[in-house]
């Protein structure tokens, strides 16, 4: 994602012009204009510290909103150097649950307004909403230090801190879109008898009283029958942002679509913030805001709604649940909703944190609230996050017992661009180490690419570590994919493809070229932290060892590489796609697992082994075919053949001649027809 450039500075005028304005632009200062600073402190007037932090500020490139490029720039910090640092410099601290809390730099108020996080080491004002990097925070600190102030002015720090430019074009629109929708929009009491109850029977909150509704802030876009959930600024109750609530039936089944402003990755609004006691010690957390609703009618409990559901819990909201003692999460009553609650125990410190454990006897928390069941006793049923010990079958059997009744759901997500996949492998599973390997030219990183497009598009949050071509490029092949269209002669249709793709939980790393891997490592932790993803595709292995080490033996380090991902996959319940280039073969050979390159270790640590074949198959026609070699899920292993269309770059199957040729646990091929394949002559 390229960035705007900013204005080249190189003058005391045209510095000292800028210094006074209302507001600060960004600047960038060549390094023959530094020697004007002095010169510019005895004219200007400004005091002696302010311009070296305004140049110190604006040089740095904030990249606040850029969400789908991670900042690998700024060197990670451990919480005992954030402690370290405030202790040297006399700064207050006390340590909460996943935020040092201190005094704000940004206000005169004497209480620890300011949240930094304890693994990130970004910060937010409670007070003025002002948040930034680590070094954000030490050069206000140094600022206010120079300068022998009380406080630094909150309206000059975000200028350095946000966006710089002003609201984008994006921004502006989407405040008009809210304004429109909010003053439409109309509170269920105000709405006829008939109508209201309508409304509530499509979203089954009839149990839902209009005091509760109207409390939280909700409203009905009459319209389009669209639920209106409201997202106030929590300092002074302003509104920031909506997110619309649409029901569309289908097969006699119901879906809910949702449709944010501004948009989904820049959505954060932690719905029942606004109604939250300052006092209180205890809260449930929910997945929809019709369950939070749900929950606080029935229990009158402090009940806040995450903005994305179980696909992320972004760390900029942990400030706002440090109050509290006691943390419940409701999610859903699946198993992603299970193993989301688990994974954001972790950032909220599992000490505090009680989940409830999807079933039959523990529905959604709107269902059970239609179904006349106790949500208080559900509550008081919930399991501490954490066990000291597992000493027995009894604390693992409810586990066990989930798993034998949701099958499908453990099995993983399914993709839908590739069902003969499913087949074999049955889904796609966190904590999995997958190694994809395949001939030189064969297309690796074009199928690899639809694979991990089609999971993202389920919601599946992807990392994505390209260190053979750039991310540019990459980005533009994914873009292709996901349209389905040549993009270059219908170029009419970008901005409205291109606004669908930059909603997908799709990140990129910037590293490009051999890397090292300790630090590509800490990125990885840091997105699985900040973005809560869920699959990680590195791109390639050799390309990223490059020729470091030369007199190191390469297969000792990439066998070294191979178990760090293994561990890090393991550890972090996150799903590593690997790929690997493989050894010399000759041509009129098919590669195996023992065709990987390097040692075995790649294939022994790996759960599942897929190969791309590009060869004739003495059975088959002359194409693509992808090759399950192994997998640890349940053993069956096969492949099918696969056709590539160049001008829209995917792999698709023919479901009118591809056989899937599936190798059960005694070596035997069995070869599944299609479904609308004719019988074969002769047969009765």
């Amino acid at each position: 994602m390229l960035l705007p450039l900013k204005p080249l500075v190189h003058n005391v005028a045209e510095i000292s012009k800028l210094a006074w304005g209302t507001c600060f632009a960004p600047i960038c200062v060549p390094r023959r204009a530094y020697k004007l600073l002095p010169c510019l402190r005895r004219k200007s007037g400004i005091q002696y510290g302010t311009i070296d932090n305004m140049v110190k500020a604006h040089s740095r490139n904030f990249k606040k909103g850029l969400l789908s490029t991670l900042d690998t720039s700024l060197s990670p910090v451990t919480v005992t150097e954030i402690r370290q640092y405030l202790r040297a410099n006399n700064i207050s601290f006390h340590d909460g649950y996943s935020c040092l809390h201190v005094p704000s730099p940004f206000t005169v108020a004497e209480d620890n307004c300011l949240f930094i996080d304890k693994t990130t080491g970004r910060f937010l004002c409670k007070d003025t909403l002002l948040e930034g990097s680590w070094e954000d925070y030490q050069d206000s600190v140094g600022m206010l230090q120079k300068e022998g102030c009380q406080y630094l002015s909150p309206d000059y720090m975000a200028g350095l801190l946000g966006d710089s430019d002003g609201e984008s074009a994006e921004e502006q629109t989407d405040e008009i879109e809210v304004r429109r929708i909010w003053d439409r929009a109309v509170w269920f009491s105000d709405l006829d008898e008939e109508d209201a109850r309508l409304v509530k029977t499509m979203f089954s909150i009839s149990k839902i009283p209009n005091l509760t509704l109207k409390k939280f802030g909700v409203k009905c876009y009459f319209p389009t029958k669209n639920l209106v959930f409201p997202w106030y600024n929590p300092r002074d109750c302003a509104m920031k942002g909506l997110k619309l609530l649409s029901v569309e039936y289908q097969d006699q089944s119901v879906r809910y679509d949702e449709a944010t402003y501004p948009r989904p990755a820049r959505y954060n609004n932690l719905f029942g913030l606004s109604v939250m006691g300052k006092k209180e010690t205890e809260v449930v957390i929910t997945s929809r805001e019709v369950d939070c609703l749900a929950v606080h009618q029935a229990t009158g409990m402090t009940t806040v709604s995450l903005p994305r559901g179980v696909t992320c819990l972004p760390p900029v909201l942990l400030p706002y649940l440090e109050q509290f003692k006691r943390i419940t999460l409701w999610l859903g009553d699946d198993l992603h909703s299970w193993d989301a609650s688990k994974q954001f125990a972790r950032k909220l410190s599992v000490k505090r944190c009680s989940l409830i454990r999807p079933g039959d006897k523990q529905p959604t928390p709107l269902q059970a609230l239609n179904e006349g069941l106790s949500l208080t006793k559900l509550l008081k049923a919930a399991l501490p996050a954490s066990h000291k010990s597992i000493i027995s079958f009894r604390q693992l059997r409810e586990e066990v017992f989930g798993q034998l009744e949701n099958v499908d759901q453990i099995s993983g997500v399914k993709w839908a661009r590739f069902p003969e996949l499913n087949k074999l492998l049955k889904g796609h599973r966190k904590g999995e180490l997958t190694v994809f390997t395949g001939p030189t030219g064969s297309g690796k990183t074009t199928f690899i690419s639809e694979y991990a497009l089609d999971l993202c598009t389920q919601g599946v949050s992807t990392l994505w570590g390209s260190f053979e071509i750039n991310n540019i490029r990459l980005a533009k092949m994914m873009l292709t994919q996901f349209a389905v269209l040549r993009l270059e002669e219908q170029l009419e249709k970008y901005d409205e493809w291109a606004d669908k793709f930059e909603n997908l939980p799709l990140y990129f790393m910037t590293f490009h070229g051999q890397q090292n891997i300790k630090l590509v490592l800490d990125t990885m932790q840091h997105a699985v932290y900040m973005y809560d993803i869920n699959h990680v595709i590195i791109d390639n292995l050799q390309f990223m060892m490059g020729q470091e080490n030369l007199f190191t033996d390469k297969f000792a380090l990439q066998d070294y590489m191979v178990g760090a991902f293994r561990k890090f996959s393991t550890d972090n319940n996150c799903h590593v796609t690997l790929v690997i280039h493989p050894r010399k073969e000759d041509d009129d050979k098919e590669l195996q697992t023992s065709s990987i390159f390097g040692s075995a270790k790649a294939s022994q640590e790996a759960d599942n082994v897929l190969i791309l074949q590009d060869r004739k198959l003495a059975s088959g026609p002359g194409k693509r075919h992808l090759q399950l070699a192994k997998n640890r899920f349940d053993g069956d292993v096969g492949m099918f053949a696969m056709e590539f269309n160049k001008s829209t770059l995917t792999f698709s199957t023919n479901k009118n001649k591809t056989k899937l040729k599936k190798v059960n646990k005694d070596n035997e091929m069995q070869i599944d027809p299609p479904s609308d394949e004719a019988p074969a002559k002769g047969k009765k």
